[in-house]
């Protein structure tokens, strides 16, 4: 058996049902903040929004990325800074050392005003040797003997704890890099070895404890710039001891720096040894000048990757900068595309409220007045 309901019910029915089902769209805007909670609702936003959070996911993990980036370079510029202060330090020892008076063998000699050019009066086949104790250098006279090959002898002879060179008043000086001694002898006679001011025989030296202390001060901080090196790391990637790094700005791996390491060793820096191996407790001044040039070249070395560094620094905080702000952008877009007004869906949701009141009273008038047609008949 069917119900047959009047006409003004059934309208009043079904603007309940209307209203009803934009209430809970009105309720459920108001839940969500959303206006487009599903394709239905608007396919083009919908989809749109999506697309536009996707990216701005993909590149808030690429800002995370290049925080960790940031690190890496920062702990690099740390490390530079500090293996600054250590040579600085060690150039501190260099110089105090300096101020000591030497005590290592040193023959000068006599005759003044040579150059390199200058001609040396020694026999065809003749000899010149220079002996530190346990090395020897040997210089032959060819037919035209010059003093710059008596010094090439020397100084390219491998191991000989002797430095040949002219002083500023162009007088020959052999100086022993340590406490070795210095032996001059050779086949030529005396009259063609005073030709450059040297006479044969051996001249010694003595251990200066202060500088050999100075030394070892030296050495230590040497291992203090290669510890430096090897803590200047930051998750697992070290810039000052070769590791590379690359840093990727965009979704697509288009846009991105990429950072080559350095390795900034002592010895990659040419820092020499003073005390210990090849070293020669820096008795000798040319031993310490030598180390204090290669130490101004470190720290000329070492501002210029500071520079380097700090540069990348500024282009990885930059992009940061501006993948952060797109990402504003993006969620801003999106939320633009789907997010509802809720003052708007408020003052919706109680004009349906009042509809619907309206609504149930009609119903309730159409219910009486079938009613009121029954009870003609007694039913």
């Amino acid at each position: 058996m069917s119900t047959i309901l009047s006409a003004e019910v059934r309208s009043s029915l079904r603007a309940l049902q209307q209203i009803s089902a934009m209430m809970a769209l009105s309720q459920t805007r108001l839940a969500t903040g959303k206006r487009v909670n599903s394709p239905i609702d608007n396919p083009h936003n919908f989809f749109t929004a999506s697309a536009l959070n996707s990216r701005a996911a993909q590149l808030n993990t690429l800002v995370d990325a290049a925080a960790g980036a940031t690190k890496t370079i920062e702990a690099a510029a740390n490390g530079i800074s500090a293996i600054k202060d250590l040579v600085a330090s060690a150039q501190t020892a260099a110089n105090e050392a300096l101020l000591s008076t030497a005590t290592n063998a040193k023959v000068t000699g006599t005759v003044a005003s040579l150059t390199g050019s200058s001609s040396i009066t020694i026999l065809v086949g003749n000899t010149i040797t220079i002996n530190d104790g346990t090395t020897t250098a040997t210089y032959t006279a060819d037919l035209s003997p010059t003093v710059q090959e008596f010094l090439d002898a020397v100084n390219n002879t491998a191991g000989l704890k002797v430095k040949a060179s002219l002083n500023s008043a162009g007088r020959i000086e052999l100086d022993a890099l340590s406490t070795n001694s210095i032996v001059i002898g050779g086949t030529s006679t005396p009259a063609e070895k005073a030709s450059i001011g040297l006479v044969a025989g051996t001249t010694t030296g003595t251990l200066n404890t202060t500088r050999q202390a100075l030394a070892l001060q030296f050495d230590q901080i040497r291992t203090q710039i290669d510890q430096a090196v090897t803590d200047a790391g930051y998750n697992g990637v070290n810039l000052l001891n070769g590791g590379n790094l690359t840093v990727t700005f965009n979704e697509s791996g288009t846009s991105k720096l990429q950072i080559a390491g350095v390795s900034y060793s002592s010895t990659a820096l040419s820092i020499p040894v003073a005390s210990t191996g090849t070293g020669y407790q820096f008795q000798s001044n040319t031993e310490i000048s030598t180390a204090l040039t290669a130490l101004s070249a470190a720290l000329t070395t070492l501002s210029a990757q500071s520079s380097i560094m700090e540069s990348n620094m500024s282009i990885v905080d930059t992009r940061q900068d501006f993948n952060t702000a797109l990402i504003d952008l993006l969620h801003t877009g999106a939320d633009d595309l789907v997010l509802a007004d809720t003052s708007e869906e408020s003052v919706a949701l109680l004009a349906l409220k009042t509809r619907q009141d309206l609504a149930t009273t009609a119903l309730s008038f159409a219910g009486q007045s079938q009613r009121s047609v029954l009870l003609l008949f007694g039913l």
